[in-house]
């Protein structure tokens, strides 16, 4: 079994935690960097992001690190499986908190042309994935995304329970 297909989807990626399994490998064939950026836990299909059900543009999504792709796509998929229509959450006090770190794919990106894209900008800023998603579904809650390296994740469900207890 391939590496990448371990953590494939949620109860695969459950799986591989719970067996203490290893999903670190090295980078795809093709992935830009190549073999100079080393082992890591590297992510297939990053290219097949469907950025027209997003409402991006191709040549915004070319530029766009696989991290805000996966933000779009995973909270969508998490709202389906819910049970709950996007649609329904337009206009109210939603608040999005994302646990984000590292800018692996903006420095890959760093001697190409990519990197002097006009959408370069806002496709490698860590601080815009929240806001992508915000917008995405109209929701009118706070919207951060937080970067406290390997708290990330923990700081944002923190800020996020913080945000609920407010109310």
């Amino acid at each position: 079994v391939c590496s990448s297909d371990l953590a494939s989807s949620p109860d695969a990626f459950w799986t591989l935690l719970a067996d203490g399994g290893d999903a670190i490998r090295m980078p795809p064939v093709g992935r830009p960097g190549g073999e100079a950026l080393g082992p890591a836990g590297y992510l297939d299909g990053v290219e097949q992001f469907d950025a027209a059900f997003f409402g991006i543009t191709p040549r915004e999504a070319e530029v766009m690190d696989p991290q805000q792709r996966l933000v779009l796509e995973v909270a969508w998929e998490a709202l389906e499986d819910a049970g709950m229509v996007p649609a329904h959450l337009a206009g109210s006090q939603t608040g999005v908190f994302i646990g984000i770190s590292g800018i692996d794919y903006a420095r890959a990106q760093g001697g190409s042309d990519a990197a002097t894209d006009p959408y370069a900008a806002t496709g490698t800023a860590l601080s815009l994935a929240a806001n992508r998603l915000s917008y995405l579904l109209d929701l009118r809650g706070p919207s951060w995304a937080v970067d406290t390296a390997c708290s990330s994740s923990l700081v944002a469900v923190q800020h996020a329970c913080d945000s609920l207890r407010q109310q």
